[in-house]
């Protein structure tokens, strides 16, 4: 039984997370680092992303209900954020006077930490799954136990990201990060269409 919930659970959060997407998106974002600044932005993403979903695990329902904010809205806004970042990333000529004009900007906490790992679909699954109504609180630290799993291996995934760099170079990495962003801007409209529930219209006429 705890074992089943735990891998039930588990594969849930790997899907909404995505740790190959976000090794790709990590990789290209982070090409011109340093090996020392890659591990240091992939400890932080996964500490910053532990944060967050453990965070929607202990209070994300309550906040939501309390603030009157549906899941529906919540998944709405996280596609609009998570489009805008894929045009940017898109469209940007990846400069040193871009980093120069942001110099606060750490990108550990966006759009690493969220919305790529602690992405809405997590966020939204992590709170679904320990459902206050539901779910025991031993359940629910096994969830959190799960999500911390999935975590641990996207943060090994990361780490290793800095031998993709070596393969593809500099200018693979601006590839990369091109094609990231389309994947982006093509995944928000996915989180979109699904909270308007287009997805099985959506399908018939394909």
């Amino acid at each position: 039984m705890i074992l089943d919930k735990a891998l039930h659970d588990f594969l849930i959060i790997w899907a909404t997370v995505d740790p190959i997407g976000t090794m790709a998106l990590f990789a290209g974002l982070t090409a011109k680092h340093s090996a020392k600044e890659r591990i240091k932005t992939a400890y932080k993403t996964i500490l910053y992303a532990a944060l967050i979903l453990t965070g929607a695990i202990v209070i994300g329902q309550v906040l939501l209900g309390a603030m009157g904010i549906s899941l529906f809205s919540f998944q709405i806004a996280g596609g609009l954020i998570l489009f805008l970042f894929g045009l940017q990333m898109i469209f940007s000529h990846g400069t040193s006077e871009e980093g120069a004009q942001e110099p606060r900007h750490d990108i550990a906490i966006f759009p690493l930490a969220i919305p790529a790992t602690a992405s809405p679909g997590a966020i939204l699954a992590v709170i679904l799954i320990t459902d206050n109504h539901t779910y025991s609180i031993h359940e629910q630290f096994i969830t959190t136990g799960s999500m911390l799993a999935v975590l641990g291996f996207t943060l090994i995934m990361l780490l290793f990201s800095e031998k993709i760099i070596r393969v593809i170079g500099m200018g693979g990495a601006s590839l990369l990060t091109r094609i990231m962003g389309m994947i982006l801007a093509a995944l928000s409209v996915e989180f979109i269409v699904e909270a308007l529930g287009l997805t099985e219209l959506i399908s018939a006429r394909l």
